[in-house]
């Protein structure tokens, strides 16, 4: 029982949603998911794809590369970068490729999967290198037997380290910004074939250029990252109107006791929006005796199950917000480690309906400019016809790194999941409603994030993430041939 009330709560909404089999959009257009050989030349035979479903692309041929973060790997890409510079086709280099309008795909060029899970531990810097292509599973089996955890990581294991930092991902430790603030150093590739050593300090223009970056500056060899002890936590939940959040959030993350914090709003269509839950970790009197890191629960599936119930059914998102403020407190609110709470599957959220899709939107706001996020989205939301299922509520430091910063200030980051159906309407619903959200968070100074589906308009990019040309100029002189390429570029930074 004592992981109910993380795994049954915090892994329902947080992140993204799984993968299914081979999906059809409207009656044309067939989805393929992970890359599939569909017969013809290697240059139109593999389509690749990713957590949507909707992002089917040609590529020309897909590499997992397996090789150690030496000079092995280092020799695999240089001649993958000169083929390709030969050839004229674009190169991305990925790990589970999670986002949701191929951002990490580049079209009709080459697809890298690294696949090496190498972690070395330096207890007296509290420090990990890492190999770019490790998931957060194996970093966390690497830490837990020695008594460390993340500093921070994305909300489940699944992701590679590297990805996380070149997507500038956060996660819910609090007070920190995204995990890119976390990393000491790495070692990238340039498209030129050099290899280069960039921190916060050395290089630091290339390093604030990666983080965030999407694979457009350089490709990650490994990396230095922040650890901390791992801890025994205790967890508070407090239920408050929404219009109160804002206020017990930034108490909270001003809170030096406090280690972990996220929230949740209520989804009925009868009073949406209208009531919050803080849930927040501290850590316990007794820190002896760590037991080792758990995985999901059956309780963790059942919630699922819950979640799933949610669509359609005013009832069951009724019951599921009583599940997450009464009965999850009172049946699983005793301690567990940091790391246990951390190392979560997206599986357990697994989508297993194949006419219907899990849609990411993440915004961010300031503090004061929460209540006005809340009239936005009640105003929007409902007027169109997507299914609503959740929406988390974490912290953000401010981002003063990245180019491409989404927290200019510290934020509340809202992660919202809709269910979508897999047809023309639904898209095209699903991209008006998008781009109404975004003009209201940007016209109160918020932003969007860009790992989900493509439907900001350019405007709208430019408008919100005021380094993109910034980006787009620095990209094109250090990869003047423009071999890093994704559909993010093609679709949006190649524009400015």
């Amino acid at each position: 029982m004592k992981t109910f009330s993380r795994r049954a709560a915090l892994a329902l909404g947080g992140a993204a949603l799984g993968w299914g089999a081979a999906r059809k959009l409207g009656n044309n257009l067939p989805v393929y998911d992970g890359t599939q050989r569909v017969g013809g030349t290697p240059s139109s035979a593999t389509v690749m794809n990713d957590a949507s479903g909707l992002s089917a692309t040609p590529i020309h041929k897909h590499l997992v590369l397996q090789e150690n973060a030496d000079d092995s790997l280092v020799t695999a890409l240089r001649r993958e970068l000169a083929e390709a510079a030969q050839q004229g086709r674009a190169v991305n280099v990925g790990a589970a490729r999670h986002s949701m309008g191929g951002q990490a795909i580049p079209r009709n060029g080459t697809a890298v999967t690294f696949d090496n899970g190498a972690v070395e531990l330096d207890s007296a810097n509290r420090t990990y290198r890492v190999h770019a292509g490790a998931r957060w599973s194996q970093v966390i089996a690497a830490l837990d037997p020695q008594g460390w955890s993340p500093a921070v990581m994305q909300s489940n294991h699944d992701f590679g380290v590297a990805a996380t930092f070149s997507v500038n991902a956060h996660g819910w430790p609090i007070p920190y910004g995204p995990m890119g603030s976390t990393v000491r150093a790495l070692r990238m590739l340039l498209p030129s074939g050099d290899l280069v050593n960039c921190s916060p300090t050395q290089n630091t223009e290339l390093f604030n250029l990666a983080m965030g970056g999407y694979g457009l500056i350089g490709i990650i060899i490994d990396m230095i990252v922040e650890m901390v002890p791992n801890s025994r936590l205790l967890p508070q939940f407090e239920e408050m109107p929404a219009s109160d959040f804002s206020t017990a959030f930034r108490a909270a993350v001003d809170d030096p006791a406090v280690t972990m914090a996220y929230g949740r709003l209520n989804v009925e269509r009868s009073s949406f929006l209208e009531r919050a839950l803080l849930i927040t970790y501290r850590e316990a009197a007794d820190q002896s005796d760590l037991p080792p890191a758990s995985g999901s629960g059956w309780m963790s599936h059942a919630a699922s199950r819950l979640y799933r119930a949610q669509l359609g059914n005013e009832t069951f998102k009724t019951f599921r917000w009583w599940n997450e403020t009464t009965l999850g407190p009172a049946l699983g609110g005793g301690a567990a480690t940091r790391n246990s709470l951390i190392n979560e599957p997206v599986a357990t959220l697994d989508d297993r309906n194949p006419d219907r899709t899990d849609i990411l939107h993440e915004y961010f706001v300031s503090f004061d400019a929460f209540g006005a996020f809340l009239e936005a989205c009640r105003e929007v939301i409902p007027a169109s016809y997507q299914e609503f299922l959740n929406v988390t509520l974490r912290y953000v430091a401010q981002d003063d790194q990245s180019e491409l910063s989404y927290a200019t200030t510290p934020r509340i980051a809202a992660v919202m999941s809709f269910s979508q159906e897999l047809t023309a309407r639904a898209e095209a619903d699903m991209r008006r409603m998008t781009e109404q959200l975004i003009d209201r968070i940007a016209s109160i100074g918020g932003a969007y994030y860009l790992p989900y589906r493509p439907h900001a308009r350019v405007d709208q990019l430019d408008t919100v993430y005021r380094g993109a040309a910034r980006f787009a100029a620095q990209k094109r002189q250090i990869d003047p041939q423009l071999l890093l390429r994704n559909n993010l570029w093609d679709s949006y930074l190649e524009r400015l």
